[in-house]
């Protein structure tokens, strides 16, 4: 989250109705150097939905995640507060390249999880997803945000 979502999910942490809307579910696909790797995700874009986040679920399929998407690449922050699963936070540059993962992430931690330069998006995976498909910085997402290089 970035800390405006954190401080929004701080004030507004009550399960309200406005942060339990459906969101919209798109494929994104991986490429890395064991090949494509589509995955199922969650699209969180209002501040109501990034600052809720994966909060709360007791469950993520493998093949499913959230992604986290910003207007303009920018400094994020994360943390794992009321977040009961481990999950892979992989922060994509606006031309859809992996710029940073964070993988195995501590459940219910306050530890806020810096993206380490300008992103434009995050995509979080249940943990174990990036080491199981040999993912590593510089590697694609293809996603209709990206303006990727390649299609």
């Amino acid at each position: 989250m970035t800390l405006g979502a954190v401080l929004f999910a701080l004030l507004f942490s009550t399960g309200s109705s406005a942060s339990q809307q459906i969101i919209t579910r798109e494929p994104v696909v991986i490429i890395a150097s064991s090949g494509e790797h589509k995955f199922e995700v969650e699209i969180a874009v209002r501040p109501a939905e990034q600052a809720r986040g994966l909060m709360f679920r007791r469950s993520l399929a493998r093949d499913h995640g959230m992604l986290f998407l910003y207007s303009k690449p920018q400094y994020i922050s994360m943390w794992m507060r009321n977040t009961y699963i481990s999950l892979d936070m992989i922060f994509i540059r606006a031309d859809g390249r992996v710029h940073h993962i964070e993988t195995n992430t501590e459940p219910l931690s306050e530890r806020i999880i810096e993206s380490g330069g300008k992103v434009s998006a995050v995509l979080e995976l249940v943990a174990g997803a990036a080491g199981k498909i040999k993912l590593k910085a510089g590697d694609l997402v293809r996603h209709s945000h990206f303006k990727n290089p390649i299609r």
